[in-house]
């Protein structure tokens, strides 16, 4: 279980991390799957409030489940997640919705910091997490993530204080088991596009396939 004593800054801090320098205990993520659930209980946000871009009346919702330190879902963000902003966020047709769902203590304390820091800076600082994980997601990750984090305006005060918050620890924690108890999101990225469960990191021509459809009825 991830605890606080996991995530304080310190001598013992990220010692059981070590291991994380490759992803291979990581889940993987399975093939597509056709599992819906009700856009009503998908929608109730989680204990910290949902992060979202693009407009709240869109005709489609796109909610991604992710875990920061999942090179999986590193390749969506990369690959996929820009032509899907460009494409239906900035033009008013997707709601995106980003869900924490750390698979490891380290995959944690980086959405900690994206929590903790200015809610404009939130998916900038999600990108450049994605972006530079093979530096922060090594056996030693606090100086790498201290560095990021400072260039989103983080002080070393606040970027310790942010890592020992067990108040948001336990609120991801709780939204992660919500996710995997009511919706079986059980890997990552999971998406649910208006409610249909797709797992795994699709391109944008297969989002396209889903998403294109909704916008016709």
């Amino acid at each position: 279980m991830i605890t606080r004593r996991n995530l304080l800054i310190g001598a013992s801090t990220f010692a059981m991390l070590a291991a994380l320098g490759s992803f291979g205990a990581l889940i993987e993520a399975q093939p597509a799957a056709a599992q819906t659930v009700p856009m009503t209980e998908l929608l109730v946000p989680p204990q910290l409030g949902d992060r979202s871009l693009g407009k709240d009346d869109a005709p489609v919702t796109v909610v991604e489940y992710a875990s920061m330190t999942c090179p999986h879902c590193a390749m969506f963000h990369e690959n996929t997640y820009p032509e899907l902003k460009k494409r239906y966020i900035d033009t008013g047709k997707v709601r995106f919705i980003f869900r924490e769902f750390p698979l490891d203590p380290l995959a944690a304390g980086a959405s900690m910091l994206a929590r903790c820091a200015d809610k404009d800076k939130f998916f900038p600082l999600i990108e450049t997490l994605f972006h530079m994980q093979r530096t922060w997601a090594v056996e030693k990750p606090i100086p790498p993530l201290m560095a990021i984090a400072k260039q989103a305006g983080f002080s070393e005060q606040s970027f310790n204080a942010c890592l020992s918050d067990q108040k948001m620890l336990e609120a991801m924690q709780a939204e992660q088991k919500r996710a995997t108890d009511k919706f079986k999101v059980n890997s990552t990225p999971t998406l649910f596009i208006n409610g249909k469960m797709q797992k795994g990191g699709m391109s944008i021509d297969d989002l396209a396939k889903v998403i294109d459809p909704l916008l016709k009825t």
